[in-house]
């Protein structure tokens, strides 16, 4: 009979993903049971030296944190791949918000807890063979989902934006359950029945969701009929869909540059030193910090700005607005637009685009004009006066 090591308990310790494992030598020949529990090495025979000896294993998981010695936190950094954005362990800035759940109502409610419906959104990877060629969507999907958790972590709870609940280990980001139609379904059902009011009630609602968003310095970047929700409840304007965000902070690249290749360079050393350059002897002028570069990717035809669909925007949140202007155009018509694609990149609108527009023809001029050339920008002022006896 040869003598062979057995697992003789596992204990859960008090840290996540960690094991107490002892072993113990038998003499049997029997295999040794298995845990369900995977770690780090195996048992070994006649290993006299560690014999039940507790020993704690660990299962390695990809992580996101680094530590420095001059941190009291520690600090993230981006994953590159979408699936380990939520794996273990996530940031605290990906928990959960304050009270979370103090503006949604339960489903249902028993004597020691309350059930709520939730949105669970986590990255869907696709590959493709194209041409010879593996071709995947992983690094696209980064940026979305890096984009969204950058709105929903950094905005204050709107009545207007889709609420955030937190981020969920190895799955995803978790968002209120909303129950609607988008605004494309309403004008399309409403077409005749929707009154003037109605309109210029989402008109303000819509407004006042995105100079909420634009006071944070984001941008939505993909407004279209299809990411507004129209909710059940009193008809509230929901915005969502935030994957194409960006910060009004960044200088803006085309989605097809390399931003890695485009990193400027570090100044000149004085010392040939490859960790830095000793101050110069002499103060000099203050230099702005180099601004950010992000990558900025057309929306929803018709809704995209044509400085975005040339790769020459600046100012996302003007861009933001030009969609504005394009939703108040459906609206007041109660039909899809459309425009030709050659004649948007060059800011040209179709003959006769903004003539009888009862609501918001005046606004819709202003809205889609050339952004170098004076488009207005979404302020909160702008709010117009609901009429309320024409509500049907």
């Amino acid at each position: 009979m040869s003598s062979s090591r057995q697992i003789k308990r596992v204990t859960l310790t008090s840290k996540k993903n960690w094991w107490m494992v002892e072993f113990d030598e038998e003499s049997t020949g029997a295999d040794p049971p298995s845990i369900g529990t995977p770690t780090t090495e195996e048992p070994r025979a006649n290993d006299s030296q560690h014999e039940r000896t507790p020993r704690t294993l660990h299962r390695q998981t990809p992580r996101t944190y680094e530590t420095t010695s001059h941190a009291s936190a520690p600090i993230y950094t981006p994953p590159t791949n979408p699936s380990t954005i939520f794996s273990f362990p996530t940031p605290t800035s990906y928990s959960a918000p304050p009270n979370p759940t103090q503006h949604l109502a339960p489903v249902a409610a028993g004597s020691a807890s309350e059930l709520f419906k939730c949105v669970v959104k986590k990255p869907n990877v696709v590959q493709l063979e194209i041409n010879g060629e593996m071709q995947s969507n992983a690094k696209d999907v980064t940026t979305q989902f890096l984009a969204e958790l950058r709105v929903y972590t950094t905005l204050a709870r709107h009545r207007n934006i889709t609420a955030f609940l937190g981020c969920l280990e190895n799955v995803g980001m978790v968002l209120e359950y909303l129950e609607g139609r988008t605004l494309y379904d309403v004008i399309r059902e409403q077409k005749d029945t929707l009154s003037r009011a109605k309109k210029v009630d989402y008109h303000n609602q819509l407004l006042d969701g995105l100079t909420h968003l634009h006071a944070y310095g984001l941008s939505h970047g993909d407004i279209s009929l299809l990411n507004i929700l129209v909710a059940h409840s009193m008809d509230t304007i929901k915005l969502f869909d935030f994957g194409r965000s960006v910060s009004a902070e960044s200088t803006y690249a085309s989605p097809d540059d390399d931003l890695h290749e485009q990193a400027p360079p570090l100044p000149p050393s004085r010392n040939n030193s490859r960790f830095g350059h000793r101050p110069p002897p002499i103060p000099l002028p203050q230099v702005a910090p180099l601004r950010k570069v992000e990558q900025i990717y057309p929306g929803t035809r018709p809704f995209s700005a044509p400085e975005i669909l040339r790769g020459e925007c600046v100012d996302a949140r003007l861009a933001d607005a030009y969609s504005f202007g394009m939703i108040l155009v459906c609206l007041d018509r109660c039909e899809l637009v459309d425009v030709k694609p050659w004649d948007q990149r060059k800011d040209k609108l179709p003959k006769g685009f903004l003539d009888g527009l009862d609501v918001f023809g005046d606004r819709c001029i202003e809205y889609l004009k050339r952004w170098d050339q004076g488009r207005r920008r979404l302020l909160k002022s702008d709010m117009m006066d609901v009429d309320v006896s024409m509500h049907s």
